[in-house]
């Protein structure tokens, strides 16, 4: 017997408005660790490296939670999966908002990294329950307010953090998050479910996706201090070809793995995960090491910066992410992905080695980062667009979740790195790492870079309309 379901129901300005007050709350929350790093570093006797953990936790959370939550959402309705997830993003901001000590900051970001599934799931049902046109615009509208919201976390959170405490500056865009949570669930519909058995989750082949990023993480962060603990840098690094050994051997079996290996044998996709984790690497590296370099102290080489001030300085960069995907769009029409990816990959490699030659002035931090984020920008932006129009439409998802878990990894091997490197060169008994070491951040981060040009050659032009 064929069941016919009723026709969504089409919601109105009000429940659109409870999505873009979710999507502001959300960017909000996201976006108060970086300009406050330095700060929390202090206040939890942190290392650069532990700090380096702590900005990308998040991140790893995100990229793990995502497919799933697209899964749960086609099982169970995206509302009450987005609701639910909300719930853990909330418990996450309130576990931050009262953290003692690292650990316990580190829990809560782990559990804040679900919010990473939340705007998907936006797009989802309104895209279920608005008509094609005026889903665009709704769509258009909730991602502009998340990136509002991440512009309003970077500015308050050190005005926030400095004013009351660290603990409000979690708290604030939480409470955010719960209101318009409720909101969300009163005035949208109910949706239904699809089928199930296209939901299937591959538990296994995540669990262990999840205990390679975060092991990885340790053995970068362990690094530094190899000289005095040898045996657990190596048992790390057993535990971790252990852990990668296992996931493959999953991967290969599953019969609806969470990253299909087979597909990285395409041209089009392996050159597309190298070049976004090359990327994504040299963006970390200068997203880590800029709010470092402008929290040093005045009487050292650094500009001792307040976290409101770090917050305003970055600010700049932001807006011109926000026009980068936009701006890569339209040139990628025009002149292919290629030229695109090319021109971001030069772009970056010059900003980063401009920044450790010119990086006395607060403008030169200003200016690089400006260019860093706009380079960042196009070459994601194409990437992520190449990589979709060069699968069939089946595979489109299977595809662009290699180039997400690619770029979570360039994230965070881009950032562990920076701060292994500043470990390394902080003398014992001091906060402030040598001058030199910004150097070597900044110049290895452009030499892997420009080495993307080698592959970025090889690449087909690309669509130009």
């Amino acid at each position: 017997m064929t069941v016919t379901l009723a026709p969504p129901v089409r919601i109105g300005k009000a429940a659109v408005g409870a999505l873009g007050l979710l999507a502001v709350a959300t960017g909000a929350l996201e976006s108060v660790v970086t300009p406050t790093l330095p700060l929390l570093q202090r206040e939890l006797d942190m290392s650069r490296a532990e700090g380096a953990l702590l900005s990308i936790m998040l991140l790893i959370t995100g990229a793990l939670v995502t497919p799933v939550a697209g899964k749960f959402g086609d099982r169970y309705g995206g509302k009450r999966v987005l609701v639910r997830l909300m719930a853990v993003v909330s418990t996450g901001g309130l576990v931050s908002a009262l953290a003692p000590n690292l650990p316990v900051l580190l829990l809560g970001q782990v559990l804040q990294g679900a919010m990473v599934g939340a705007l998907p799931l936006s797009f989802i049902l309104v895209r279920k329950h608005l008509p094609p046109g005026e889903s665009k615009v709704a769509i258009g509208t909730v991602s502009g307010l998340f990136v509002g919201g991440g512009m309003a976390g970077t500015l308050s959170a050190g005005p926030v953090a400095e004013g009351l405490s660290r603990h409000w500056m979690f708290a604030l865009p939480t409470f955010a998050v719960i209101g318009a949570t409720l909101l969300v669930n009163r005035l949208l519909p109910r949706d239904e479910p699809g089928r199930s058995d296209e939901a299937r989750i591959d538990w296994p082949g995540l669990a262990l996706l999840s205990g390679t990023l975060v092991t990885l993480m340790l053995v970068l962060a362990t690094a530094p201090e190899a000289g005095s603990q040898p045996l657990v840098l190596g048992a790390l690094l057993l535990l971790l070809g252990a852990l990668v050994t296992g996931w493959i051997a999953v991967e290969r079996r599953a019969a609806s793995p969470m990253v299909d290996l087979r597909m990285l044998a395409r041209p089009s996709v392996w050159k597309s995960c190298v070049l976004t984790f090359v990327i994504c690497v040299g963006t970390s590296a200068a997203l880590y090491l800029i709010p470092q370099l402008f929290d040093v102290p005045t009487d050292e080489y650094g500009f001792g910066a307040s976290a409101t001030e770090i917050g305003f300085y970055l600010l700049p960069g932001t807006v011109v992410a926000t026009l980068a995907g936009p701006l890569s769009g339209v040139w990628s029409r025009r002149s292919g992905s290629r030229a695109v990816v090319t021109a971001g990959i030069v772009l970056m490699a010059v900003g980063l080695v401009a920044l450790a030659a010119l990086h006395s002035e607060i403008w030169h931090l200003v200016v690089g980062k400006m260019l860093i984020a706009l380079a960042n920008g196009l070459c994601v932006t194409a990437m992520v667009t190449r990589t979709a129009t060069s699968v069939d439409q089946g595979d489109t998802g299977i595809a662009t979740s290699l180039v997400l878990v690619t770029r979570v990894v360039g994230f965070a091997v881009g950032s562990q790195a920076s701060g292994a490197i500043l470990t390394a060169a902080t003398p014992s008994g001091s906060h402030v790492p040598a001058e030199s070491a910004f150097v070597t951040g900044f110049l290895t981060a452009g030499a892997v870079t420009a080495a993307a040009l080698l592959v970025a050659r090889t690449m087909s032009k690309g669509v130009k309309e």
